[in-house]
């Protein structure tokens, strides 16, 4: 493992948001209605500039009202789920702990779901709600895990799957609730959607998102000593306890804000930190910044997939993500089980 320093890391984050900047270019570009490179840099500028109404009103519209918000929202909910994922698994010591595989997703769209139907319009019940659901399926599946006192694999994920086949059927009885329209927009959501009607407040998710990232990176260099076990890390003087909480809390919290955005996007959480292990290590003191850009550039290359494979017509980007993180899912559950 090459030594931590300041300019490595600046250097490691620059190439990734580099290459952020490039998939939100591409992402800006396609879907059922093509942009050119020119009319994006003329939409995107005059509107920057003040002078929006000079560039055609078309692709203004296309670039700045739905494919720009589309964009953020894909950098908020690929960061929050990556962060969680490689957050969840530093805490449980298990490359599979994933919020989506573990069940926590699923409780915190149970949340988001009980917020939709009894609050409409408060986005902040929503996310309240969201996080209390990923709070409490977090513990249930972390207490039917351990097995003689120590987190098991195998246990660990026949929980997850047990409780989000259970919240699945909760779910399924919430919606049930629903008709009319609002029936396939919640439905379409809960597959992952990045086109909510639902109004979004980007900055304050994106002030949630950082202080989360934040408290859990004040705990990086202790979640290094845990990834040996809880024992040995006491020996060496980290207050296990405190760092469990600060990272629970905060990895259950940016997955009900993921969830309560764009519904249950799966296997981020697994595919972008295992991704970036293999190139960074495992210091999370490096893996937590460069997780939450490779999966924003994950989820923002993955909309981009998915409003373009069968254009005009759009595909939920939770069955990109999908299809890319369920073979890592399978490897890795082999790998560690056989």
């Amino acid at each position: 493992m090459k030594p931590l320093t300041p300019k490595r890391l600046a250097r490691t984050c620059a190439v990734l948001s580099l290459l952020l900047f490039g998939a939100m270019v591409l992402s800006l570009r396609l879907g059922a209605v093509p942009v050119s490179f020119a009319d994006l840099t003329v939409g995107l500028g005059k509107s920057l500039v003040g002078a929006g109404d000079q560039a055609p009103s078309d692709y203004r519209m296309i670039i700045r009202e739905i494919r720009l918000p589309r964009v953020l929202l894909g950098i908020l909910v690929g960061a929050s789920l990556s962060v969680a994922g490689a957050a969840f698994q530093a805490l449980m010591r298990n490359p599979l702990g994933d919020p989506y595989v573990l069940g926590i997703s699923s409780g915190a769209a149970v949340g988001a779901l009980l917020s939709l139907i009894a609050y409409p319009d408060s986005s902040v019940a929503t996310l309240l709600l969201a996080f209390v659901g990923a709070g409490a399926t977090g513990a249930g599946v972390y207490f039917l895990g351990r097995r003689g006192g120590q987190l098991d694999s195998y246990t660990l994920v026949l929980a997850g799957i047990i409780c989000a086949s259970f919240l699945s059927a909760v779910v399924i009885f919430l919606m049930s609730t629903l008709s009319g329209p609002g029936f396939r927009g919640v439905a379409f959501w809960l597959m992952g959607d990045l086109s909510t009607p639902r109004p979004v407040a980007h900055g304050w998710f994106f002030l949630i998102l950082g202080a989360a990232v934040a408290a859990i990176y004040t705990t990086a260099a202790d979640l290094n000593l845990m990834l040996n076990g809880e024992q040995e890390a006491l020996h060496l003087g980290v207050d296990v306890t405190r760092v469990k909480l600060v990272v629970y809390i905060s990895a259950a919290l940016l997955t009900g804000l993921a969830v309560s955005v764009a519904g249950a996007v799966g296997y981020v959480g697994i595919l972008v930190p295992h991704i970036m292990r293999q190139f960074y290590g495992s210091d999370y003191r490096v893996l937590l910044p460069v997780t939450a850009l490779g999966g924003a550039i994950a989820i923002v290359l993955a909309d981009a997939v998915a409003r373009s494979i069968v254009a005009p017509m759009e595909l939920p980007v939770g069955a990109i993500t999908a299809a890319a993180g369920a073979p890592v899912f399978l490897y890795l559950l082999r790998r560690r089980l056989l």
